[in-house]
């Protein structure tokens, strides 16, 4: 190990910056977020200062007395020489020196850093592939949620009074691991510090043997988006890596299944056109009774589930039998495809609105409201309706909206089979007919589906690597 890694308490301590361009000025900001009282040395500070607060600034050449009572030094200069004399000076007084891509006149080097304080992570390759640390941390920043700071403060200000209900250290240890990796922990991170205070209180509690209560699971009711697995949301895939059991629909590909934890159950209770693996009560009740065993139960959806997806419906029952539960949203449907479509849902020139209705026919009919959808300057987006597409269509002209209206079917929209199957009202059903589509699909109408041949930029695996252009 060729550094020593170290963190130092800067508060109320004198640190000096020579130099003055954007990286002296984000090395003073790191400072000053540090508590450091920072003196800045360079003639001119460049624009990147402006966003700098709380620092002194000598608009002046370096002086070596400015090296006194320094705790730390950085010097970012584009005077070479410059850069030696600082690094030498200071060395030579024991203070603690960095100088910008100068790694042989440095006595410290600077890593790349995930702050969720109170927790810091600092990833350094000792200065050999600073893109590789850069590397590291964003895969961590993805890893780590943005409110683990918090969490550590809520467990940090239990700590002592958990210390005395619990004096066994093994014991304790695993209260806090249950605490922590656990519904305690989740409503936290959600940002529910007061459900997570009087869950941990009853906890708590039953730990003592005061109220011995059932060791209640948690549900997460998680949107998988449309289907591309780099659409789901850093939330979304730390629950997947937590779960016990995911219960999971026919819209969820296996992409995104196979980033649920390896061990975790996997039961499929999907909708298929006319036969369904369990009905929607079902369900509901298999959440409730899952959680009641103590599991974390993951519910993946694809889409968003409060975008047609009944999540409301489910979240209803968890509600009532006071299961915790938490609810992730996913990009929809009509966003995801839509936007891997080049198609806009709305444009000046085009659309001012968008309206989202549903495909799914109840007892064979269709029982839409017609009028509102063709009025002029509208985008309409119909979920689920492939199957329907042709009746749908014929609604719409038979309400008023004409032949030519553009209109397109997204089949397995921002997936490597996407395929697009674009026309008008007039011409649409019969291509979609001769397509052989399989879904899932949305239809999308009005004036902005004549964008997609100038902004249409995802090439699918489909059919040699091209979309299916029906107009062709």
């Amino acid at each position: 190990m060729e550094y020593f890694p170290i963190f130092l308490d800067l508060r109320d301590q004198p640190v000096l910056i020579v130099g003055g361009g954007a990286l002296a000025a984000r090395r003073c900001a790191a400072v000053t977020e540090a508590g450091g009282q920072v003196r800045v040395v360079a003639e001119v500070l460049s624009e990147a200062f402006e966003d700098c607060r709380d620092f002194e600034h000598l608009a002046r050449d370096f002086a070596p007395d400015d090296l006194g009572g320094a705790r730390l030094v950085f010097v970012a200069s584009d005077d070479e020489a410059l850069n030696e004399r600082v690094s030498s000076l200071a060395r030579e007084r024991g203070i603690p020196v960095n100088v910008a891509d100068r790694r042989s006149l440095c006595s410290f080097i600077m890593p790349s850093i995930v702050n969720r304080s109170p927790v810091v992570v600092a990833v350094s390759s000792g200065g050999e592939a600073p893109i590789l640390s850069r590397l590291l941390r964003a895969k961590l920043e993805t890893r780590i949620p943005s409110r683990f700071g918090q969490l550590a403060a809520f467990t940090g200000s239990w700590r002592q009074r958990i210390k005395q209900a619990i004096p066994d250290a093994a014991r304790r240890g695993r209260f806090w691991e249950r605490v922590t990796d656990g519904p305690v922990g989740e409503y936290v991170l959600a940002g529910q510090t007061d459900d997570a205070r009087r869950l941990l209180e009853k906890i708590l509690a039953a730990e003592r043997g005061v109220a011995a209560e059932p060791n209640l699971g948690e549900v997460y009711l998680v949107g998988a988006g449309p289907g591309d697995p780099d659409l789901l949301t850093f939330r979304a895939l730390r629950l997947m890596q937590q779960a016990d059991v995911v219960l999971h629909d026919r819209l969820v590909p296996d992409a995104i299944l196979d980033l649920v934890r390896r061990d975790a159950e996997r039961v499929f209770v999907g909708k298929r056109r006319g036969e369904h693996a369990l009905a929607q009560e079902a369900i509901s009740q298999l959440l409730v009774d899952l959680a009641r065993q103590g599991k974390r139960v993951l519910r993946l959806k694809g889409g968003d589930p409060f975008t047609f997806g009944r999540g409301g419906e489910e979240i209803e029952t968890l509600a009532s039998h006071g299961i915790p539960f938490q609810v992730v949203p996913g990009i929809t449907a009509a966003n995801g495809c839509a936007a891997y479509a080049g198609i806009p849902l709305t444009h000046r020139d085009h659309a001012q609105s968008c309206v989202f209705v549903t495909g799914h026919t109840k007892d064979g009919k269709l029982d839409l409201n017609w009028q509102t959808l063709v009025q002029p300057n509208q985008t309409v987006v119909v979920y689920m309706g492939l199957a329907a597409a042709g009746e749908i269509i014929a609604q719409l002209m038979s309400h008023g909206a004409a032949p030519s209206t553009p209109a397109a079917v997204i089949d397995n929209g921002t997936r490597d089979n996407q395929q697009i199957v674009d026309g008008t009202l007039g011409d649409l059903a019969d291509k979609v007919e001769c397509a052989n589509l399989e879904g899932p699909a949305i239809l999308i109408v009005g004036g902005v589906v004549t964008l997609r041949d100038k902004l249409s930029w995802f090439a699918s695996n489909h059919a040699g690597g091209s979309l299916t252009h029906a107009t062709e």
